[in-house]
């Protein structure tokens, strides 16, 4: 089957927005899924989060970061060209229940993943606040998006260029200090959703990360993505990408993103010095 993409935009640097026909994608796809996109036959597995889907076109939405040879090459993708394979929805969907007031909390190009999280939260009746980080204004992605799907939005940038200048995190601290929440949902770098964990621990607020470990099969059979829960053995594909962030091991899914990390980057430059 060929997966023809509808679309592509840049959104800021290195970041890219692609609309992809996989129609039967489309039609199960719910908030907090992902799927798997092979740029061509021998291409890499790219797991990237469902941004949106429209069961009508049979279209589903993906943003991605463009910071390997894998990412850069699907970025290179035109509009009308074919895509190898797309599978999914992949992962447990959104618990998207009505709570009150939920606090979403997102770094990076996790602005783009946090979104349909928002949408349906708001969907469910709940009054959706929405904290972004990012590095600079340029970097801020999809903010008409992000205020449509919430109640109040605040922004911190680490060079002040928007915003309150520092982390996102101070931002959180501010605003459980002005109300009370019954869920933060976090997503970005693992630093920052552990800083987040961090600041919702002491206070006993229920708090989900979504996680982006490394990623081979993404069904669950290769164990790359596995993760320490609760003191347990768990697998980001299939028993994720959301965890309670209070009880995910930090330290071990560090350790592990900076061992592929280093091999990755071995790769890359054992590649450079192929003739």
């Amino acid at each position: 089957m060929s997966y023809k993409v509808f679309g592509v935009q840049k959104l800021a640097t290195d970041i890219t927005r692609m609309v992809v026909h996989a129609p039967e994608v489309a039609r199960h796809a719910r908030a907090g899924q992902f799927l798997v996109i092979m740029s061509d036959e021998k291409a890499e597995r790219i797991p990237l989060t469902i941004v949106g889907s429209d069961f009508s076109s049979g279209a589903v939405t993906v943003i991605f970061q463009e910071i390997g040879s894998s990412t850069r090459r699907l970025g290179m993708k035109e509009a009308g060209a074919s895509l190898f394979a797309v599978l999914g929805p992949l992962g447990r969907p959104t618990d998207a229940r009505k709570i009150g007031t939920v606090v979403c909390v997102a770094g990076g190009v996790g602005l783009a993943e946090i979104l349909p999280v928002m949408r349906v939260f708001k969907g469910a009746g709940n009054r959706v606040i929405g904290l972004l980080g990012c590095r600079t204004k340029d970097l801020l992605i999809l903010e008409e998006e992000i205020r449509q799907a919430c109640e109040e939005v605040r922004v911190a940038t680490n060079d002040g260029s928007l915003g309150t200048r520092g982390l996102v995190t101070s931002l959180l601290e501010e605003f459980l200090k002005e109300e009370a929440c019954g869920l933060v949902y976090a997503v970005g770098p693992v630093p920052m959703m552990r800083a987040v964990c961090e600041v919702t621990r002491p206070l006993k607020i229920r708090t989900t990360v979504s996680l982006n470990p490394v990623m081979v099969d993404a069904t669950g059979m290769c164990g790359v993505c596995r993760c320490r829960v609760a003191g347990k053995t768990v697998f980001g594909c299939v028993d994720g990408p959301e965890f309670d962030g209070h009880q995910v091991d930090f330290d071990e899914l560090s350790q592990r993103l900076s061992f592929f990390r280093k091999e990755e980057e071995l790769s890359a430059k054992a590649l450079e010095r192929t003739p």
